[in-house]
């Protein structure tokens, strides 16, 4: 992931603009879990909770339990835990 971490930080920070598709555009390029994280939350704030739920499903690793949908309930928030997460 260290490849990607500057990338996935733009992307974070063009969703938390409102810049959705540049930063699904970027989302997409990448299949590590913090890459899957974000790529959920965009089809939550898209509304598009089945796509949601599946991205969800694959940010799970080595170890360690998948996110789930309902783990936030504001986006900003889940937005900023990523790029916490990213640093």
């Amino acid at each position: 992931m260290a490849d990607n971490k500057q990338q996935l930080r733009i992307a974070v920070q063009a969703a938390l603009d409102g810049d959705w598709d540049t930063s699904h555009r970027i989302a997409q390029d990448y299949s590590d879990t913090t890459a899957n994280w974000l790529h959920a939350v965009l089809h939550k704030i898209e509304g598009d909770v089945g796509n949601s739920h599946y991205w969800y499903a694959r940010t799970s690793s080595v170890g360690a339990e998948a996110r789930k949908y309902t783990d936030f309930n504001d986006i900003r928030d889940e937005l900023t835990a990523i790029l916490d997460s990213l640093n």
